[in-house]
């Protein structure tokens, strides 16, 4: 059942918004869960002075790109793992965990390596400023540990979203909540007979954190779980190369669009962390907020990329273009809500920071630029991670992607923050336009239905 708004379909059957529902709350509780663990360390660190905020900060931009890597792994294997489940295929779905699994396994190894021979060029890609430097090194050393039983474990417990198992992810995160907030306190303050160690107080609680999560997401899915039925058998054996070929026929758009989108992100940071630390500080209290303000967003966006795959795998292409332009609606309605959220309640967050005088007024003028961000934000994210990408629109994504964050925002960005030396404010806006952009095309995408690609 259907009725239209404006040129949008609307979808007015009850069942899909439950279903939406069933998997945007967790997904949503999840991502808040961990925005506020983020808040948490950043308010911890914020205690000892800027210089150890800034440096947590931009050492995880870098660790971002290992993150935003793996999200680009479960991004193509969700869109194959939903497809096949909703044409009951259950051994592809199988198959294509393993092959996630294995691909975040030789990701995690890239990034150990790197991360544990140069520490200091990673930093040094950042800022220029020596304190911020040696914080950052002593950070990333402990973090080194932490890629595979993060990356194997985020894989495994996001792609069980694709078969109907959304709960997992939530559990898991209020687990690492509990124990990073415990780990953490102990070791940045030395409590409890722990060292106090600061800043590798964070990288070690988040470690303890991880491994947690790891335990507990492969207890669930080798011993419990009974919908999917993986078990470690099931990952002896590697998929064909045939599968493979379909795989990145369809994925590596998404790899490597992803791949690039964290890549850009961190450049974004490059930019800001050559503006001075009050920046970076600035920045990095508002990207907490702004986080905790769009969890929604991240829940939505799942829920369309799965029920949309879902749809698309079992051929009913008239209802998923019905279901995508709900998506867009919804992702509408969220983003204005997020950027009212930003504006009115994020500046209320700084009295809880030991910030100097100067990085308050940078912080407020950021703030504002968040605000706008957010909302153009909810409509690129619920279109490009959730209604094109469950489509298997990979392609036109990839071009997105690459086209107006390398060739306008980026560019922009350095012009005006690091030639122009224009505003920290404005210089976010620059850097952050390719959101903007990204919305009204990917709107004119869905509405054109040149979107739908089955996998076979």
């Amino acid at each position: 059942m259907e009725k239209k708004v404006g040129r949008v379909r609307v979808v007015t059957d009850r069942e899909f918004y439950v279903n939406v529902l069933r998997i945007m709350v967790p997904v949503a509780l999840q991502s808040a869960i961990n925005m506020g663990v983020n808040m948490l360390d950043t308010m911890m660190l914020g205690s000892f002075g800027e210089i150890q905020l800034s440096a947590s900060s931009l050492a995880n931009q870098f660790y971002n790109i290992f993150y935003i890597a793996n999200l680009g792994i479960i991004g193509g294997s969700s869109v194959l793992a939903s497809q096949f489940w909703g044409a009951g295929e259950k051994e592809s779905a199988r198959t294509t965990f393993n092959m996630a699994l294995r691909l975040s396994v030789a990701v995690s190894a890239v990034f150990i390596a790197i991360t544990w021979l140069f520490p200091g060029g990673i930093m040094r890609l950042y800022t220029s400023e020596p304190d911020v430097i040696a914080q950052g090194i002593r950070y990333l050393r402990i973090t080194t540990f932490v890629y595979l039983i993060h990356g194997t474990g985020l894989v495994a417990a996001q792609l069980m979203r694709s078969v109907g198992v959304v709960q997992l992810g939530l559990v898991v995160s209020i687990i690492s909540f509990v124990v990073n907030i415990g780990a953490n306190y102990a070791f940045i303050f030395g409590k409890f007979g722990a060292p106090r160690m600061e800043i590798a107080g964070a990288a070690l609680g988040t470690l303890i954190a991880r491994g947690a999560e790891f335990l507990v997401t492969f207890i669930y899915i080798f011993l419990i779980d009974k919908r999917l039925h993986l078990r470690p058998v099931h990952l002896l054996k590697s998929p064909s190369g045939q599968f493979y070929k379909n795989f990145f026929r369809l994925g590596a758009p998404v790899l490597l669009s992803d791949f690039l989108l964290g890549f850009g992100g961190n450049m974004i940071s490059v930019v800001l962390g050559h503006m001075g630390s009050a920046v970076v500080a600035a920045n990095a209290v508002c990207q907490v907020v702004d986080r905790l303000a769009t969890v929604v967003t991240q829940g939505i966006g799942n829920a369309a990329a799965v029920i949309t795959g879902q749809t698309v795998g079992a051929r009913e292409y008239d209802k998923a273009m019905v279901q995508g332009e709900t998506f867009y609606l919804l992702s509408f309605v969220v983003g204005c809500i997020a950027a009212l959220c930003v504006l009115f309640f994020g500046p209320l967050t700084f009295e809880v920071y030991n910030l100097e005088p100067e990085t308050v007024v940078l912080a407020r003028q950021i703030m504002g630029s968040y605000a706008v961000i957010a909302l153009f934000g909810a409509v690129q994210s619920v279109m490009t991670k959730g209604v094109l990408r469950g489509g298997g629109d990979t392609r036109f994504l990839m071009k997105a992607d690459i086209l107006f964050l390398w060739i306008v925002s980026i560019p922009l960005g350095v012009l005006v923050g690091l030639v122009l030396h224009g505003p920290a404010w404005l210089t976010v806006i620059c850097l952050r336009i390719d959101y903007m952009i990204k919305s009204f095309w990917c709107v004119g995408r869905l509405l054109s239905g040149k979107w739908i690609h089955r996998f076979e």
